[in-house]
């Protein structure tokens, strides 16, 4: 099924980097029609001064109307721990479905423990329209798409096969960037290995596309990538590096990696699948600082 998918079609990619957070959203079309997808987009946060913005959404939006296309879906491929989530502000203004890995439940009763969220959090994954699951196909437009589910750096990471394209969120980066970290709450480095091999199982040509870039060794910023390239020259995962490897590698590296500036926010933000937490009695709505919990 997975050849049939990757090789049948050939989506129009447009990319959008968010360099403050090293994020890469994507607008995915449907080359015999007009309806596209969005994925991994970005809401804007001044930390420090607790302004929300928008510019970052805003240029999707632009590019989406510009072209006369047609939103049907808004894509998370995980629930991100470095950046906000614009997905709720972009069907406002142009409708769509918002969609998630099933396991989202398991993040949101991990987190909502963590921030002391109270029974009027629902942790069954309401917010979104739509939870998938492993082998889930759906369409944009004519083209068939496919959830796969790639656990490791979190527990509901979903690879998203749309046509020759993979979206592959935090589980691969670049070849010269190998993998995401595995030490989150939910992650494991050795399914995250395993989840790896699943996406490269995928045909040689499929197309790979990032959630984030990093410019190791001060290279420029790239996205795109194919499951051969990885096969060859990823630095964690290419041919010939054993699970048992990656493991001991993966678990020594995570110990010395700082939390993310924005994981507070971002958890916050994006369990509730991008709306921003509830107004208390004034109106004001604020994000929780849990000391000691992560």
């Amino acid at each position: 099924m997975t050849d049939t998918l990757a090789l049948s079609v050939k989506p129009e990619v447009t990319a959008f980097f968010d360099a403050p957070t090293n994020t890469v959203s994507y607008v995915v079309k449907d080359p015999a029609s007009e309806a596209c997808a969005v994925i991994d987009s970005v809401m804007d946060i001044d930390y420090a001064a607790g302004r929300i913005s928008y510019g970052s959404a805003d240029a999707i939006i632009a590019h989406i109307t510009a072209h006369g296309l047609r939103l049907e879906w808004l894509i998370e491929t995980h629930v991100h721990a470095d950046h906000l989530s614009a997905a709720p502000y972009i069907q406002g203004k142009l409708g769509g479905k918002i969609g998630i890995g099933e396991n989202i439940t398991i993040v949101q009763d991990t987190f909502g423990k963590v921030f002391n969220e109270g029974t009027e959090f629902q942790r069954d994954g309401s917010q979104f329209d739509r939870l998938f699951k492993d082998g889930d196909t759906y369409r944009i437009g004519t083209m068939p798409a496919l959830a796969m589910h790639t656990p490791g750096h979190t527990p509901a990471c979903m690879t998203h096969v749309i046509g020759d394209a993979a979206f592959v969120g935090d589980t691969l980066f670049m070849p010269d960037g190998g993998s995401a970290r595995a030490d989150f709450p939910g992650g494991d480095a050795r399914t995250l290995f395993r989840s790896i091999r699943r996406v490269l199982d995928l045909p040689p040509k499929t197309r790979l596309f990032m959630c984030h870039d990093y410019g190791p060794n001060g290279r420029d910023i790239r996205w795109e990538t194919t499951v051969a390239e990885q096969r060859a020259h990823n630095i964690h995962v290419r041919d010939g590096i054993s699970e048992d490897a990656f493991v001991a590698m993966r678990e020594a590296r995570d110990k010395t990696l700082a939390m993310p500036r924005l994981i507070l926010p971002s958890l916050q933000v994006n369990m509730r699948a991008g709306a921003l937490p509830p107004p208390d009695d004034s109106g004001k709505r604020f994000l929780k600082v849990p000391l000691n919990s992560l």
